[in-house]
């Protein structure tokens, strides 16, 4: 074998061995990793923001939800796309170093390209037989790996789907409750006037293990981040903001037996929050996104749905130190996945707010 040939074996090895790494750590490996996607992370958030910049030019908010749906299904599919065709490269400049070992011999790259490609499929028609033991061994390898893509393929797609399909239940729950697009106080004013405490208990039960699931789910397989509620005006990152302001509402405004519940759901989606902030690279901040007016209003509406509520002062800061916490980083994810915007979440001034009894309520500026 030539020098040449030994350079393309020694080449094609590192590229397998890189796109089986990428491809262990960000699919086999169920763990979060800031590094996940490292073959294809620039693909990824390129194409993201590709997806975004056409989605700005769509004028029709129905269809520009359509659009930007669409784009968690491609992604994965594009990701194994891309691990495949590392894979057929890699082998490809394995054998054409092995091309003495392969009868015909490979005349060019270009027919161990081929070569490569009818093997990882595999359709192999016996154009080329492999007769050296090094070129046997790669071929063995390639069509093992052709079959393994394949199925992992299959089975992340399951996971997928069946995350996504247990995410999305409460979203469309939460609806009867909080809204479209939800609300915190919304949610509030909602138990409370139609005699449902017990729900308002359950709902943060409820939520306090989606968040969980969720941190479990979204952090192994960060792609789940980018697929979209299946419904209009809602998001399932304006639902889990929805019931943080509603339990941060509860641990510092109402004077009530609810905070028990209210703390344990707060705990755990920060802890959420917390995770996805540092998965994303983004900075904190203490400053609460609502200002004193908005809060005033929206004790208001809860006195007047009939909630016993504490010293409007003593609210305000703790409901400041509280949201604090979480509102910087919950909005920068909405506006980096193009979340439809929500009361106290995103852009405010997007619509008026619909609660879950068809009223309409126009956001504070």
């Amino acid at each position: 074998m030539t020098a040449l040939g030994w350079v393309e074996v020694a080449a094609g090895v590192i590229l397998c061995l890189a796109a089986f790494y990428d491809l262990f750590k960000s699919v086999v490996l169920p763990r979060p990793s800031i590094n996940r996607f490292i073959m294809v992370r620039l693909l990824f958030f390129t194409f993201w923001a590709i997806w975004r910049w056409v989605s700005r030019r769509i004028t029709s908010p129905a269809r520009r939800e359509s659009w930007l749906a669409t784009f968690g299904p491609s992604a994965v599919i594009a990701m194994f796309l891309t691990w495949a065709l590392a894979f057929l490269l890699g082998y490809a400049l394995i054998l054409d170093g092995l091309r003495n070992q392969i009868r015909p011999p490979l005349d060019n790259f270009g027919a161990a390209l081929y070569f490569s490609a009818s093997t990882i499929v595999p359709l192999s028609y016996g154009d080329f037989v492999p007769i050296g033991l090094g070129a046997r061994i790669m071929i063995l390898f390639e069509s093992a790996t052709g079959v393994g893509i394949a199925a992992l393929v299959i089975t992340l797609l399951f996971s997928l789907y069946a995350a996504f399909q247990e995410r999305e239940e409460l979203v469309v729950q939460l609806d009867a409750i909080a809204g479209a697009p939800p609300s915190g106080v919304q949610l509030l004013e909602t138990v409370f006037e139609r005699g449902l405490r017990d729900e308002l208990v359950k709902t943060f039960d409820d939520w306090r293990r989606w968040s969980a699931a969720v941190l479990e789910s979204h952090l192994a397989y960060p792609i789940l981040l980018y697929f979209r509620s299946s419904h209009d005006n809602e998001a399932w990152l304006n639902s889990f903001g929805a019931v943080m302001d509603a339990a941060t509402l509860v641990m510092s405004t109402v004077d009530e037996d609810e905070e028990g519940p209210a703390r344990l759901m707060f705990t755990v989606g920060n802890h959420l929050v917390e995770d996805l902030a540092w998965y994303f690279r983004y900075t904190s901040s203490k400053d609460p996104l609502v200002d004193h007016e908005e809060f005033h209003q929206a004790v208001l509406r809860m006195k007047k749905a009939g909630y016993k509520v504490k010293p409007l002062d003593e609210s305000w800061t703790k409901f400041q130190h509280l949201r604090g916490k979480y509102a910087s980083q919950l909005i920068q994810m909405a506006h980096r996945l193009a979340i439809v915007p929500a009361e106290w979440i995103g852009d405010r001034t997007y619509a008026p707010h619909v609660d879950g009894r068809g009223r309409t309520r126009r956001r504070l500026p």
